[in-house]
Parts: structure tokens; sequence; C-alpha cells
């Protein structure tokens, strides 16, 4: 089944056709003849958010499983095969999904093709206690690496651990922990994989200089002997309350390089006016140099060397909004804390300046078009929209949606979420005798790159 859509009003002339199999597999095709590249992006509708309770990080291992060989492909043929093509590669993992991703010159396009579908059809015929001891000890290693021993390293995790309570299915991050991952038995991956890993649990996107007759042709040809599975549950219901109540607050004493005032305001849910009107307020605030709270920290008081405030998108919980201060010098946390306050009060009496307006739509407009502009990253949107939404024509008019946003309607949410009684804080202070560098500190990462490393599991760098 297929039809062909037209280019939307607000598209900017983009384009996609969606498709399903007999098996429920959803195909989504997009065309570009700029360059003589194709992107195949496979979407499984599975991450950290359905897993329970003994058995956390289950759903990163599993993408790390997925590179361990299929059927046809051993080893770590899966990579030889793609980059002796002239390709790129990777997978990642989040609180909602998991993914993997290739772009290939055109004409290698039916080997992407062919070795997703080798190991979504396959994968359990090369699954062992080898490759799982393997890549059990891989993540392990990369837990130690890029969250136990790095400077703010465990703070994401900290703080989603705050704002969402115990029993939450966004209580852990997806890199789980030690003791899970030691727990996790071969038949606990063979059975994730039955239930999650199946072609009615996936979007598939191919976007690029493709023959959309000729691609659909390969997808049916290798995709469409895969089974379904109609055994998933249900993922538990993460809705809470608009707010959390109260302040909630935790101090960390640890070897970093400066005091760090981090904090997680719980926000809208992805998909709606209100979270674009949550980003824009972000942006306004904290979104990059000529930012509200970059200029009062960083520029006037000297209080701080780095200051951002960024918006962590989630459809099946509230978002997160993103604070990451860190303090110059001797400067004591309480002083930034109320500086912020300051500003956060001011903005939501005053509202955004209509130029603040206009520059943080500009900014979001271009971040979004850069996305969309590469076939990687529209490939990405539009299983993103799919999955999530269920329409992954909404991934070519989201600029559209951003533009349309007012500034009563981004006061409004700064005025209702913005408050110190809606916030998880987390407070670094350096132990006794370790004092704090400057450079060092703003080098440690802020608000972008802290969320990102700890919710997008990055398969290419443990490998």
């Amino acid at each position: 089944m297929g039809h062909t859509a037209t280019a939307q009003a607000g598209s900017g002339g983009l384009t996609a056709t969606e498709h399903r199999l007999a098996n429920g597999l959803r195909v989504v095709l997009s065309e570009d003849h700029l360059t003589p590249v194709a992107a195949v992006c496979l979407w499984y509708d599975v991450g950290s958010r359905h897993e329970v309770k003994g058995r956390t990080g289950l759903a990163h291992l599993f993408e790390h499983l997925m590179f361990q060989g299929s059927a046809q492909v051993k080893g770590n043929g899966h990579f030889e095969l793609v980059q002796g093509a002239g390709g790129s590669l990777n997978g990642t993992t989040s609180f909602e999904r998991t993914n993997y991703f290739e772009t290939m010159p055109t004409h290698q396009l039916e080997l992407a093709l062919w070795l997703e579908a080798d190991r979504m059809g396959s994968l359990l015929a090369a699954l062992d206690d080898e490759s799982m001891e393997n890549q059990r000890d891989v993540v392990k290693n990369e837990r130690r690496q890029r969250y136990d021993n790095v400077p703010y390293g465990t703070a994401f995790e900290k703080l989603t651990a705050l704002a969402y309570p115990e029993g939450h299915p966004y209580h852990h991050t997806p890199i789980g922990s030690m003791a899970d991952l030691d727990a996790a038995t071969l038949e606990d991956a063979r059975a994730f994989f039955r239930t999650y890993y199946a072609p009615n649990n996936a979007v598939l996107s191919v976007v690029g200089d493709i023959d959309p007759e000729q691609t659909l042709a390969w997808v049916e040809k290798y995709f469409g002997s895969i089974p379904g599975h109609d055994g998933k549950p249900a993922p538990r219901d993460g809705s809470l309350p608009e707010t959390i109540g109260e302040q909630l607050r935790e101090v960390v004493e640890e070897e970093v390089p400066a005091r760090a005032l981090m904090a997680a305001y719980r926000l809208p849910h992805d998909g709606t006016r209100a979270c674009d009107a949550a980003d824009l307020a972000l942006t306004v605030l904290g979104g990059g140099e000529s930012s509200r709270l970059y200029n009062r920290l960083v520029r006037r008081d000297r209080t701080a060397v780095a200051a951002g405030f960024g918006l962590l998108r989630l459809a099946g919980a509230p978002s997160l909004g993103w604070l990451d201060v860190k303090t110059s010098g001797d400067v004591e946390v309480p002083v930034i804390e109320t500086a912020i306050d300051e500003e956060l009060a001011r903005f939501a009496e005053e509202g955004p300046t209509p130029e603040e307006m206009e520059r943080a739509q500009a900014q979001l407009e271009r971040e979004w078009l850069d996305r969309l502009g590469t076939v990687a990253g529209r490939a990405d949107e539009l299983c993103r929209y799919a999955v999530l939404f269920g329409d992954p024509q909404l991934a070519l008019t989201a600029v559209q949606r951003v533009l349309e946003i007012t500034a009563e309607e981004v006061q409004e949410v700064a005025k209702s979420r913005l408050r110190p009684d809606n916030r998880a804080v987390l407070v670094y202070e350096p132990v006794a005798g370790e004092t704090g560098d400057a450079e060092t500190a703003e080098d440690a990462g802020t608000t972008d790159d802290t969320a990102a490393a700890a919710t997008d599991e990055n398969e290419e760098a443990a490998k």
C-alpha cells in the first residue's frame, strides 16, 4: 500500500510518500537529487521507557548487539561492508526509541537495505553468549568513560531521577545501571529482540537520490518476508502533573573543576504548541551568547563562565528544560541562583521583546532547516514524527509551526512553568582542597552537550 504526498504549505517544497508492507513495516520515501547519496534510517519503537525494574540498560545494550553480526553478516561485517562501500553508519538509543542509520552513495543503497533487513530478520541466529559478554563489557566500559569517571558525568542521570519519581518510566536513563547490566541474561536479550525488533514496531525512511519505485521494490524484497510480532506490551504511563509542586534539590561533592548549578524544569510534551513556545522561551533565556542568562551571568556579572538553557523534547512524558551554569572562580552557587531567579521572574512578567522573538525564531528555524536540509537529518525526522506522533508529514511543516508561535504564548509558558517550585536542582561543589579552573569548567560541557550525551548513546564511539 502507498500514497504520494504533495508539498504542503510551509514544507519548503519537500515531499514524502508513505507505504506499509503486509507485515506492518511503515516505509517513508523522500526524493532529493541534489547529491548522489541516499540515507537509510530505521527507528524501532523501543527505548529505556519500555524497560522494567531490574533490567535497565537493555535497550542500549541491544543497540550494541545489533552490530555483532546476523545470519549472513558475521562479526563486525555490518561496519566493514558499509564503510567499504563509501558509506557511514551509526545507532543511538534514547528514552523513546532506538535507531540505526546509514548514508550511502546512491548505487550502494540496496546494500544498506539488505543489511538492515538481515539483522531485523535473523539476528537471533548469531546472538550467543560470546557476543553478549563482549558487548556487556563494552557498555560497562562506556558507562565508566562517559559517565562515572568524568566531571559532571552523572548529572543528567541524577536530575532525571529527581524530576521523574521512583517507578516512572523515565526515572532512569538509557545507559542503565552496572548491576542491571550484570544481571541481564542471553535469554533476556533474545526475548527483548523478539518483542521489539519486529517490522510492525518499526519505521524505515529512505531519503535522497532515489528511484522510489525501485527503492520500494528492494524494501519489499528484503523486509517483506520478515514476520510481525503482536506481543509488545504498551509502554507504561508517563503522565505527570504539569508542575512538580516543590523544589527538589541534591548537593553533590565531587572532584569537579568548578561549582555548577544545574536544574531540570518540567515542561509541556513534545508535539504541542506549548512545547514549541517553551523551546522559544529557553532560546531567548539561554540559547547562545546573545541570550539573557549569558549576558547577565557571563558578560555583565562575570559570575559564570558558561550558561545555557536547552529543551529535551519528550513525547511520552513531560519534556525537560535543562539549565546548566558553571561558576567563575570562587563564586558561590546562591549568587548564581538569585540572579537566575531574577531573570526568570522578569521574563515571566514582561515576556520576550519583538527583537528577541525574531532572533529566537530565526535560530530555531535555522536549526530545523539544517536538519531537514541533509538527507540523513530529514530521514531521522521523518522517522521521529512517524514513530512518536503517527504522521511523518509533520516533520516537513515543523518550521512553520515554530514561526506561528506568539510572544504571548512564550510568556505564558514561562510564567506557568519556569518557577522555583517546578524544578529539580543539582548543585556541584568541589571536594575540599579542589580549586576551580574556569577554562576547564567551560570545556566540560554545557546544556546541549550534557543532555545529548546522556540520552543518545553513541554506538560508534564504543567500537
